[in-house]
């Protein structure tokens, strides 16, 4: 509709590819067999949906099929990652587990329940760009440690993490290396296909894809499986970790989300990059400050604050212009500063100053001009 503002909150949630939707639709009106069922067609076509959605989410990231897992999103992959891996620690003595102080509340609150039940933690902090120091990690490992856990990209900043690096410096060391791509998965490719990476978390409705829908790919080492244990029972399916009947329409479209941002992926970072740099110009006028490492940003994110003008405030006053948000849409619902920019050193008044614009490549043209005149308003 054109009176609705154009929206900017893509970390958030992203609108659905045509072709992903179509493919829900199938599945959803047609092919509505039980994937379960072995005694029809309807089943046999369901499990082939399945499979195929398997391979190709399993295809991003250089994975085989039966190392993916699905899931009702990241959340529960990263549950199921880190809290998955507890017997494991605890019957081989390595209770040890090291995060970056800006991950996503759904890995430090898993984590901090693990610490609650006897586990010791390491929170590692970040630098004023936003991202971890790899030797911090190197220095940090112990004999006895289970799991190091490193975002691909954080979801308020777009500040990627250094994950090669800090894959080299786990390459003598058994520590089981889990990483949430909910905000990088099908946009970096390559960085997620080093075999070092044993467990990666998946969201479908980050990358065009449905809502409720996710994977965990649980990467073999040589022909040893991640010794994870289910959170839930009952039914046995992805191999005993997630039992349920599968959402076959969804499924689906997180593999068709999948296929096609392995084909697309540069064409749609350099249609970000486009709109990044007509933010950026209008914008720059008005001297805003910017969060995050500006060589490391993913490049359709922009988190800024201009000094003096309240997000709240800001946020009101573009509404019908723009969508945006202040923080991890996760948590907005009782809304407290952010985590993320604390860590990274800025102070109370910068952090309530901070918005997050995220676009992407099905964003249509924004006026920019508009947004900057109504900024200056309140400035």
């Amino acid at each position: 509709m054109s009176d609705q503002p154009t929206y900017l909150d893509c970390n958030a949630t992203t609108p659905m590819e045509p072709q992903v939707l179509e493919r829900v639709r199938f599945f959803l009106e047609e092919e509505f067999g039980n994937e379960g069922s072995r005694t029809h067609s309807f089943g046999a076509r369901s499990k082939q949906a399945v499979q195929k959605a398997r391979d190709q989410v399993a295809e991003v990231v250089a994975a085989k099929r039966e190392e993916v897992v699905f899931t009702s999103g990241a959340t529960e992959s990263n549950n199921l990652a880190i809290l998955g891996l507890e017997e494991y620690g605890r019957s081989n003595s390595r209770m040890h587990v090291i995060a970056t102080a800006i991950e996503h509340k759904a890995v430090l609150e898993p984590i901090e329940e693990l610490e609650a039940r006897g586990f010791d933690v390491t929170f590692l902090p970040v630098n004023v760009g936003g991202w971890v120091e790899p030797e911090s990690i190197e220095d940090a490992l112990r004999p006895e440690t289970l799991l190091v856990s490193v975002m691909q990209a954080n979801n308020e900043t777009g500040v990627r993490q250094p994950l090669a690096e800090i894959s080299d410096a786990l390459k003598d060391h058994d520590a089981f290396f889990h990483v949430d791509a909910a905000q990088g998965f099908g946009k970096d490719i390559e960085v997620l296909q080093d075999q070092r990476i044993d467990l990666i978390s998946v969201s479908g409705h980050k990358i065009y894809g449905p809502k409720g829908v996710g994977a965990l790919v649980t990467r073999k080492r040589g022909f040893r499986r991640t010794p994870l244990k289910p959170l839930s029972f009952g039914g046995g399916q992805e191999r005993g970790l997630r039992p349920g009947t599968l959402p076959v329409a969804l499924i689906a479209g997180l593999g068709e989300a999948a296929s096609l941002a392995l084909k697309h992926h540069e064409k749609r970072k350099s249609r970000c990059e486009e709109i990044r740099k007509e933010a950026i110009s209008a914008l720059s006028p008005l001297s805003p400050k910017v969060m995050g490492d500006s060589d490391r940003v993913m490049e359709h994110v922009l988190c800024f604050a201009f000094p003096g003008v309240d997000s709240e405030a800001l946020m009101v006053s573009l509404k019908d212009l723009i969508a945006i948000s202040n923080g991890s849409a996760c948590t907005s619902h009782s809304y407290t500063p952010s985590h993320v920019l604390k860590a990274m050193g800025f102070d109370d008044d910068q952090v309530a100053e901070a918005v997050r614009i995220s676009w992407c490549h099905l964003t249509p043209d924004v006026d920019w001009k508009a947004v900057r005149e109504r900024i200056k308003t309140l400035m």
